[in-house]
């Protein structure tokens, strides 16, 4: 019976021993395919941000070779824009436009009158199929026996159709053949940017067809000449292209031989600066030039003034050293009418006698204005006779917002 007992102690050892054996078994094999079964998951979770990644990266290396091939051609097209070839055929296609304006201006001295040639550059353009030559107004202003040069050395005379003293243009009609015209094609200036290449062809000192190159050095700018009555001509165009006496009227192309400019000025004494009347203005005025003679619509503030400076916004005890001071309103004008006011005291500024106290215009129509530049560019591109805007101005450390019907400016006497 004890043998019997002790038998049975040891079956259910052995059953037990079984059963742990068993259980550590299923238990690392359980354990084991969690495990595998977690590690495939993340490994699978794993390939697929990889997989992403590389995606991601493939994406970024087409995008960049992309850039890459755009900059490379726009350097190629740059490259190619100053090669002598290049040039040249923009040269053979326009050279046939450019016309040499010749006319006799009458000088008054003491026994009387004396006369004197001046000579200018101009070029063809068809107006709804009529072929004129545009040109600067002070080209032939005062002339009579005006005449045009083609390149190939026929001279015909010439009339003036219309000018615009305001814009430095004008307009001529010559008694030429159809034979003789091959316009060119004018586009739009609003496409220029800083840096972009220009060519100007003209006639500087009677030298016919002469080609210089450049580069647009800056945009809206203003000048002031004589010949406008000394009122600001806004929007120009300022480039590096080297310009000379007897190229004023030519035009400005872009480097496809379109013309976005009339080249108008230079700085006395300057190297690399000179100035080109948009194309815009050309192609907002053309009508009234041919039609009706003279382009009447240029708005007017009727007020004089001058950019703000450090030294300035000091003297005035101010804080904005940006805008345009008006130092004097015209009695009767758009500005004394809107109650807009001119300097009250003049001080002593660095040498130079400056009328302060005036209104600073910061704004108008919420456009910011830093000077005369911003000022004469916007109304001149966004506003006409007629059109109330709103100035925004400081006036002894205030700000004011004042509404002003713009005038047309008055007729030059000539």
């Amino acid at each position: 019976m004890e043998v019997f007992a002790l038998e049975e102690n040891r079956n259910n050892k052995r059953m037990i021993l079984l059963l742990v054996i068993l259980l550590l078994v299923v238990g690392f094999s359980a354990a084991g395919y969690l495990g595998y079964s977690i590690g495939y998951m993340t490994a699978v979770d794993e390939i697929k941000r990889l997989e992403e990644k590389v995606e991601s990266l493939s994406e970024n290396v087409i995008t960049l070779q992309n850039t890459l091939e755009a900059m490379a051609q726009n350097a190629a097209q740059q490259n190619i824009l100053i090669e002598n070839i290049s040039l040249s055929e923009i040269y053979e296609r326009v050279k046939n436009s450019i016309v040499m304006v010749r006319g006799l201006v009458r000088i008054p001295n003491i026994f009387g009158y004396s006369y004197s040639w001046v000579q200018g550059s101009g070029f063809i353009y068809n107006y709804t199929k009529r072929m004129i030559i545009v040109t600067n107004y002070h080209v032939v202003r005062n002339t009579v026996n005006v005449t045009v040069t083609f390149a190939n050395g026929n001279s015909y005379p010439a009339s003036i159709l219309g000018y615009d003293p305001y814009a430095d243009l004008a307009v001529l009609d010559a008694d030429a053949p159809e034979s003789e015209y091959y316009p060119l094609k004018v586009v739009s200036s609003s496409m220029l940017k800083v840096g972009d290449i220009v060519i100007a062809v003209g006639n500087p000192y009677g030298l016919h067809g002469s080609m210089s190159v450049g580069i647009v050095s800056a945009l809206g700018r203003t000048i002031t000449v004589e010949t406008a009555g000394n009122y600001p001509i806004a929007n120009v165009i300022q480039t590096t292209v080297p310009l000379n006496p007897g190229n004023s009227g030519g035009p400005l192309l872009n480097a496809r031989g379109e013309v976005v400019g009339i080249t108008t000025a230079i700085v006395s004494g300057s190297q690399g600066v000179s100035f080109a009347i948009p194309s815009n203005t050309l192609l907002r005025e053309i009508k009234w030039l041919v039609e009706e003679g003279r382009y009447d619509r240029h708005p007017w503030l009727g007020a004089a003034g001058l950019d703000m400076t450090y030294e300035i916004a000091k003297a005035m005890g101010v804080n904005v050293t940006y805008g345009w001071l008006i130092t004097e309103v015209f009695k009767g004008g758009p500005a004394d009418k809107a109650g807009l006011r001119g300097g009250t005291r003049t001080v002593r500024i660095a040498g130079e006698l400056i009328p302060i106290g005036g209104d600073i215009i910061i704004a108008v129509d919420g456009f910011r204005i830093t000077g005369i530049d911003d000022l004469s560019y916007y109304l001149e591109e966004y506003t006409e006779p007629g059109q109330i805007i709103r100035v925004t101005v400081i006036r002894e450390k205030q700000l004011l917002v004042l509404e002003v019907e713009l005038g047309t400016r008055p007729r030059l006497l000539e």
